[in-house]
């Protein structure tokens, strides 16, 4: 990789988090106040509260902005900290859908109507359609809908320059070093939390990541600790919004920030104890753009359905937390 395709993975990253930005805040917009009212109708029910949180968070794509929601109505004492609970638990289900749009950039396939479904093929088409509905339509609503194409259209753009520019480095040795130092399960999740901390979103850090896997190097020993760092960085822009909140607004931050810990460290346990006896051989296999997406919905599903019966327990554990 030179110096020119290193400014073109630079320019793909900002592109690629610009367009995040576009299209969560459009859809937010779009919806009118219609989110926020969703939750604060959102009965005490634990199922009811983690659907809702799960089909919120895959409508605007992004955790982090239905986390601060939450954190926002309990401040407001609109939503208890019971129901706040299972939306959050929804809120890591429902952010999973990202992983999964991005994955379509892996799609390789002579065939017409499957290389249709590659964002190389079909982001053209809706930037077009988003932008023209910005210029032509003077109704405020279709700006916002064509502000949400544009932003959808950017982010997989983005997506696809990364890995183009990533490509590169597949032949580099230096760069398949790095790689092997993250071999160490705790060097690698320290990596995934502290570059998720930093852009506040663990659906950017997991893109980043897949568009990474097209170089080869990114192996299933690599990629299971750093998406574990991943879910635990995404707890920060939480606890930042919970600064200066009241305390069960406080207490939501640190049961998002419970639920990601504890459900990393069984996983971490778990998986790591029975590779020990049973040395998985797809460790040292190239992880790929689906197997990140599927190791990423794994964790999350996995957490949620193994901590559920517990949410009354991180709700006491906050507390104690948060007197």
């Amino acid at each position: 990789m030179d110096f020119f395709d290193f400014l073109r993975m630079i320019g793909a990253i900002a592109l690629f988090l610009y367009g995040m930005e576009v299209m969560s805040t459009g859809l937010l917009v779009l919806s009118g106040g219609k989110i926020q009212r969703i939750l604060e109708r959102t009965i005490s029910k634990k199922t009811a509260a983690v659907l809702v949180g799960t089909v919120v968070t895959a409508i605007i794509q992004s955790s982090s902005a239905t986390t601060v929601m939450i954190v926002s109505l309990v401040n407001s004492g609109i939503m208890s900290l019971h129901q706040a609970t299972g939306v959050i638990y929804g809120a890591n289900v429902g952010t999973t859908v990202t992983s999964w749009l991005l994955s379509l950039v892996g799609i390789e396939s002579d065939n017409f109507f499957v290389s249709l479904l590659k964002p190389s093929s079909f982001s053209p088409v809706i930037a077009m359609a988003g932008v023209l509905l910005i210029l032509l339509s003077k109704n405020r609503k279709k700006k916002e809908i064509g502000a949400i194409f544009a932003g959808f259209a950017v982010l997989m753009f983005g997506m696809n320059e990364m890995t183009e520019a990533v490509s590169k480095l597949a032949d580099a040795d230096s760069f398949k070093n790095i790689f092997i130092e993250f071999s160490n399960p705790v060097l690698a999740m320290t990596a995934g939390f502290v570059v998720t901390a930093l852009i506040q979103s663990s659906s950017v850090s997991v893109g980043m990541l897949q568009a990474l896997s097209i170089t080869g190097s990114v192996s299933y020993a690599v990629a299971i600790p750093v998406i574990m760092g991943q879910n635990i960085g995404t707890c920060i822009t939480a606890i930042i919004s919970g600064i200066g909140a009241g305390k069960d607004a406080k207490r939501v931050a640190i049961i998002h920030l419970y639920f990601n810990l504890i459900g990393t460290i069984l996983f971490m346990v778990v998986f790591y104890a029975a590779n020990m006896f049973i040395q998985f051989e797809f460790m040292d296999s190239d992880a790929g753009i689906t197997g990140i997406a599927f190791i990423h919905t794994l964790f999350n599903i996995g957490s949620a359905i193994v901590l559920y019966p517990f949410i009354g327990v991180l709700e006491k554990m906050a507390v104690l937390t948060v007197k």
